[in-house]
């Protein structure tokens, strides 16, 4: 009996607790992501402060140079004052093929060694601003597989600054497959020079890059590069490794029996292939729309043109000067030099890069002017070298072409 009074008094007491306890906190209920909000960049040469003459002249050097066989097809963007001020594609994707499809500003191209500014050395800009990436770490801190004596002292730094000592680039494709075996073969091979004392361009370069920061995120160049720069920005057709079915959207490049012929939709650079068709040197598909919007990022100090912000001002300041007097390098870019594609009138203070294959871009702060030219030059060959004159005349078109502004040559001084 003392048991069971103990027990109910015990129950009592439980169901009194119980009844002035606090109610539980409601459940969490997890927000819903917010979709990203695309806005399409104004269009047209009213705002852009460019002469009205520009889409003319424009079509003349084009037209000039396709007659003289520059490439199968060219796509062309050119923005100012945070608007696309001109637009348009010409020719056809490939050399006289029935139905071959016409260019426009959707018709991808391979960019080649754009993929170190537009890809490579825009995420580096990403980790290193979230403090993932420091550049005067070695790479060996990164990487303990990069354990050559030689290359002990290289910097992140000197990767962005082709000033590392590793050499312009080799055949590596013929023996090397994949990530490991190139990481293997770039460190069993012998320096050019001291790093730090010369600047060689060098594609092995980026492909450390691309290594260090997949080690740190434990995700792919192509995974990184879509989530934290061309999804955020709109840029919906650049991509690694296209697939078939964009195929009649994409210029196609060389004509390479050693892989099957002519080389469409598959990545030119026969070390990116080897790599897997990603690598941080190349093998990065675009449009010149993409490009266009890419541009205005930059212009606008890291902001999107649909608001989103990959990084501060600054940061596309420090990335984008030169690194110093004895070469033309930024972080990863380079600036224009005597007889580069940036043709007589981008000054000293603008950036750009160039791609094997006929790609080139060029963005000048002071003016708040970028300048994308797309061929697929290399097709059939790579003999042929017409698109160097096309993408100086196109730029010094533009240059020419800004209303109020000085125009300076250069080159000349």
């Amino acid at each position: 009996m003392k048991f069971r009074r103990a027990l109910s008094s015990l129950l009592i007491s439980l169901v009194v607790s119980a009844a002035c306890a606090p109610p539980p906190p409601p459940a969490r209920v997890a927000a819903a992501p917010t979709p990203i909000k695309y806005v399409p960049p104004q269009m047209g040469l009213n705002n852009s402060g460019l002469d009205t003459t520009l889409p003319g002249v424009l079509d003349k050097i084009v037209k000039t140079a396709l007659e003289e066989a520059v490439a199968p097809g060219v796509a062309i963007a050119v923005g100012r004052n945070g608007h696309i001020a001109y637009m348009k594609g010409y020719g056809n994707i490939d050399w006289n093929k029935p139905g071959s499809p016409p260019v426009d500003t959707n018709t991808l191209y391979d960019l080649a060694s754009l993929t170190k500014v537009i890809a490579t050395t825009t995420m580096a800009m990403i980790l290193e601003e979230k403090g993932q990436l420091d550049l005067n770490r070695t790479v060996s801190s990164y990487l303990p597989q990069f354990n050559s004596p030689e290359k002990a002292q290289i910097t992140v730094k000197q990767l962005l600054t082709h000033s590392s000592g590793l050499e312009a680039g080799a055949n590596i494709y013929r023996t090397a497959r994949g990530r490991e075996q190139y990481l293997y073969q770039i460190n069993a091979r012998p320096l050019q020079y001291t790093p730090g004392t010369n600047t060689i361009y060098s594609d092995w370069s980026m492909i450390m890059l691309q290594l260090v920061m997949e080690k740190i995120t434990g995700k792919t160049l192509d995974v990184l590069t879509t989530e934290r720069i061309f999804r955020p920005l709109g840029m919906t057709d650049t991509q690694f490794q296209p697939p078939l079915s964009l195929r009649s959207r994409i210029a196609p490049t060389q004509v390479d029996d050693s892989r099957g012929g002519l080389l469409w939709g598959t990545v030119h650079d026969e070390n990116a292939w080897a790599m897997g068709g990603v690598a941080g040197h190349a093998g990065l598909f675009s449009t010149a729309h993409d490009l266009a919007l890419f541009s205005m990022m930059i212009l606008n100090g890291g902001e999107g043109a649909n608001g989103i912000r990959l990084v501060k001002p600054a940061t596309i300041a420090r990335w984008t000067s030169r690194q110093g007097n004895e070469s033309t390098r930024t972080l990863g870019w380079d600036s224009p030099d005597g007889g580069s594609s940036a043709g007589q009138f981008f000054s000293p203070w603008s950036f750009g890069h160039v791609g094997f294959t006929g790609t080139s871009i060029w963005i000048d702060p002071e003016k708040d002017l970028f300048v994308v030219v797309l061929t697929n030059r290399i097709n059939p060959t790579e003999s042929n070298t017409r698109h160097i004159q096309l993408r100086r005349d196109v730029a010094d078109a533009v240059q020419q072409s800004v209303l109020g502004a000085r125009i300076v040559n250069w080159e000349s001084r």
